[in-house]
């Protein structure tokens, strides 16, 4: 079980560093990581070169977390697994039950460090928002798809996609919590709440201060230096 895990999460990882967002915008001869707020996310890169590229980078980085998870039950079906059964097996490996719940969490784990900290951009990435998102419509459908509603609701509302974010992250444990999933389950969405808080710091900042941009807002332009006077 433990080679299951590690396997998992060393290809969650590998998925979660493609570098979509950095990789749609070259394409258009921009460097994400220098312009707007500097993050290969699909809200900057929809801010800095519009809804088709950003809605790109949305889906495929909602896909990764989406594989990274889903490939685990998958094979779990693929060896025989039935719900409750004792003697399916995940890599030639027993597996006992939901076990590969438990698998898919290390992938979505794995994809949410790779997305927020790739070995293929020197360690630097999004917030996992959407690769977090996508992971959890497999692991946990009915709360992602509350969690959804929430996001849309606060971003109709508000035009902040940040607060939306945060909100619908951290109801997400609120309602394993309230739907009764596993242990495993509330462990890991109380950790990603966590983590999307934490990526989101200088939002928060923002948010409190009153200068986040909203939706369809250019970011302000940073001022011009001012002229050192002539002595």
């Amino acid at each position: 079980m433990l080679t299951s895990l590690i396997i998992a999460g060393i290809i969650g990882y590998i998925l979660g560093s493609l570098p979509f967002g950095y990789l749609v915008a070259r394409s258009r001869g921009v460097n994400i990581f220098e312009v707007g707020s500097k993050n290969p996310g699909a809200t900057n890169v929809r801010r800095v070169l519009g809804n088709g590229p950003g809605n790109v980078v949305l889906f495929l980085d909602g896909l990764k977390g989406a594989v990274a998870s889903g490939w685990a039950l998958l094979q779990y079906t693929k060896f025989g697994g039935t719900e409750g059964s004792s003697g399916s097996t995940f890599l030639n490996l027993p597996v006992a039950g939901e076990a590969w719940v438990t698998v898919g969490v290390a992938g979505l784990v794995g994809a949410l460090l790779g997305h927020s900290f790739s070995c293929f951009t020197r360690f630097k990435g999004g917030k996992g928002v959407a690769t977090g998102a996508g992971g959890f419509f497999v692991l946990f459908p009915l709360g992602m798809l509350l969690s959804l509603v929430l996001f849309l609701i606060t971003l109709a509302v508000t035009r902040y996609v940040s607060l939306a974010s945060i909100l619908g992250a951290v109801v997400l444990p609120v309602l394993a919590i309230a739907l009764h999933q596993s242990t495993v389950l509330v462990s890991v969405t109380g950790a990603v709440a966590l983590f999307v808080l934490l990526r989101h710091r200088a939002n928060i900042s923002r948010l409190l201060a009153g200068t986040e941009s909203k939706v369809g807002q250019k970011p302000a332009a940073a001022p011009p230096p001012q002229a050192t006077p002539k002595s």
